[in-house]
């Protein structure tokens, strides 16, 4: 199956340099290419049958970390991995609050950009090492350690995991259809079955309690 990518960056010359590297690999398709963040949005707008954007984060207009976090509120289906020159902790923090799910420097062969690539959207977390330490460093805190044993718990199946992510941007059931693919009808299915396995009665409690128990 195809990978729809596409790829955000103010420099023309690195947007060449990155589809060069991703020219090797057959099964990765580049859909467009923007000079900054409110050009993406556009052609999201436009169409948004996308798997993953890489995003550059130091950009005029609306800078990759803003448009990070546009993205995942209104299609929180699409992966975002930030290719960037430098491993800032500032931004690496300010990327993965605003919902990355990779953060690779720009320097990377084109192998170490496809694996990042097929690991995000397999649900792992592309990150180069440097980075990774970093973002160890800065998240070193006990409160994420609390809920695992309540996570066992509670299984929600992936399906269902994505469509509480969908729900918990204040999504429409019309919008989350649209964005996942799915009919309305399934999406309400997938919604009352998640209401069952989390034992609430509203939108709110189950966000509520899905990311207390660290699900979303």
């Amino acid at each position: 199956m195809s990978i729809k990518l596409a790829i955000v960056d103010d420099n023309t010359f690195l947007i060449h340099a990155i589809k060069e590297k991703l020219s090797f690999f057959e099964d990765v398709t580049i859909k467009h290419t923007s000079l900054n963040g409110t050009e993406l949005l556009q052609k999201l707008e436009d169409n948004h049958v996308l798997d993953i954007i890489l995003m550059d984060i130091e950009m005029p207009v609306l800078n990759g970390i803003e448009t990070t976090s546009i993205v995942k509120q209104k299609f929180p289906q699409i992966k975002i991995i930030m290719l960037t020159a430098f491993d800032n902790d500032e931004h690496i923090f300010n990327a993965i609050k605003a919902g990355a799910d990779g953060y690779l420097l720009k320097e990377i062969d084109p192998q170490g950009l496809y694996n990042g690539i097929k690991e995000t959207l397999n649900g792992g977390a592309a990150m180069n090492p440097s980075i990774a330490m970093k973002t160890l460093k800065l998240l070193r805190n006990p409160e994420s350690i609390k809920n695992e044993k309540d996570k066992e718990e509670i299984s929600l199946s992936k399906r269902e995991v994505e469509v509480l992510e969908q729900l918990s941007k204040g999504l429409s059931y019309t919008a989350i259809a649209d964005n996942l693919f799915l009919s309305p009808s399934t999406v309400r299915k997938h919604i009352e079955n998640i209401y069952k396995k989390l034992q609430v009665h509203s939108k709110i409690e189950a966000v509520q309690k899905a990311k207390n128990h660290n699900i979303i």
